[in-house]
């Protein structure tokens, strides 16, 4: 059992945090797309992020400030223009937006974070993000994440959002987070823009490394079409309102803090491949018995961004054999022998041996799953043993449509 339950509120569950989504006029579509989130106190910040050669302002920004001081109390996150790619006149749209929240919130732009998300090449239209800002201030309300969770999506077809509580030193603590993400899923840290808050009392130190971890074991362990963005950004904030004792040193309680920050990315993760571009299912990769959990999580990965794999679970086809030739490529030795590959509940190689079963069964099983409750009975489990060592690890994917290619197909058309 988790020790620990979830909770409505998203990013405003936890003590101490405001946030909004408005319409300002940056998307055509004319749907919100400029949210804010807000904490009342100054908040320790830490970040992972693209790596990327070709990056967005708002990376680079963000990087800027967090080397130079570990701590912020905004997010401001654009949508319908990605700010990447746009020289040295998108890096000074990035700093007037960080200067122009940081006056209506009277703060100082060194507290102050940015994220962007849309069309690659398009600077951020800045006559609609300087109308926008006194009104997405004036939405701050602590009963604001909803609103702030639908105003950072682009493709997406639903908002991402989790809260967990915990107890530590007898009081509550919280986490929420709300993600963004539906294409261009790889990723070589995070690929999507995700924003999670906490009220714990934590040191700098230990909180960017609890959110490396977390982010090692859920958005770096998810894919959907092979593509890395320019504008990655996971954005961790912690302002200590719930007056638990503090966190310095690695323990119990940093332990179970982590545990539950990993949780609500791993949910959030989850939800952005389950949303990937034309999708019909998640698909869930498990592997154990790798040397280490890296070289679990690495076949797991290949296999879940295997095109092959995806292809033949969006036909609910139970052809194991790209499955075996995904884990063969992932650049992780270990002996064909010892290859064992289950789908759902049907074992079909054992020992490097093909078994017999219900190929009829195991395709309705793949059906079921396409047609089950959103991120309830709508995974398709494959499980991978390669052998005796303690390494486990997982990734997550989805099917490949063919609406993928048609969403893709037109996207700035």
């Amino acid at each position: 059992m988790a020790d620990w339950q979830e909770i409505t509120g998203g990013i405003t569950a936890p003590r101490g945090y405001q946030a909004a989504g408005i319409t300002a006029g940056l998307k055509p579509s004319g749907l919100p797309d400029l949210a804010l989130i807000f904490s009342e106190v100054e908040a320790i910040a830490a970040g992972v992020f693209t790596t990327s050669q070709v990056k967005a302002a708002c990376v680079d920004y963000c990087r800027q400030r967090l080397q130079a001081k570990q701590s912020a109390r905004a997010i401001l996150c654009n949508a319908g223009q990605a700010n990447a790619a746009t020289g040295n006149q998108g890096w000074f749209d990035a700093l007037e937006s960080a200067l122009a929240i940081a006056q209506a919130l009277n703060i100082s732009s060194e507290s102050v974070l940015l994220a962007s998300t849309g069309v690659i090449g398009q600077r951020i239209k800045m006559d609609a993000l300087r109308s926008g800002i006194p009104k997405v201030v004036a939405a701050l309300s602590d009963t604001g994440s909803d609103a702030a969770a639908g105003a950072i999506i682009t493709t997406d077809l639903v908002t991402k959002s989790i809260a967990l509580e915990t107890t530590i030193g007898d009081r509550p603590v919280r986490i929420g987070g709300i993600a963004k993400g539906s294409g261009m899923i790889h990723p070589n840290m995070a690929t999507m823009l995700a924003f999670v808050t906490c009220d714990a009392v934590v040191s700098p130190h230990l909180w960017q490394q609890m959110l490396a971890r977390a982010a090692d074991r859920s958005f770096n362990s998810i894919t959907v079409d092979g593509d890395t963005s320019t504008n990655d950004s996971l954005i961790a904030l912690a302002n200590g309102q719930s007056r638990t004792p503090a966190i310095i040193e690695w323990g119990a309680e940093a332990e179970k803090l982590e545990a539950m920050l990993t949780a609500v990315c791993q949910h959030l993760a989850k939800a952005i491949a389950r949303d990937g571009e034309g999708a019909t299912c998640l698909i869930e990769v498990e592997v154990t018995g790798a040397h280490d959990e890296l070289s679990a999580r690495q076949i797991a990965k290949t296999i879940a961004g295997s095109s092959l794999v995806k292809s033949a679970i969006f036909g609910r086809d139970p052809n194991w054999g790209r499955i075996a030739a995904a884990a063969g490529r992932a650049g992780v030795p270990f002996e064909q022998e010892n290859l064992q590959i289950k789908l759902g509940d049907f074992l079909m190689l054992e020992n490097g041996q093909p078994l017999t079963f219900d190929r009829a069964a195991a395709s309705a099983y793949l059906k079921k799953a396409a047609t089950s409750a959103y991120l309830q009975q709508d995974t398709v489990l494959i499980s991978v043993n390669v052998g005796n060592g303690y390494g486990v690890g997982k990734a997550w994917g989805c099917d490949l449509s063919y609406d993928y290619v048609k969403i893709n197909a037109e996207y700035t058309t």
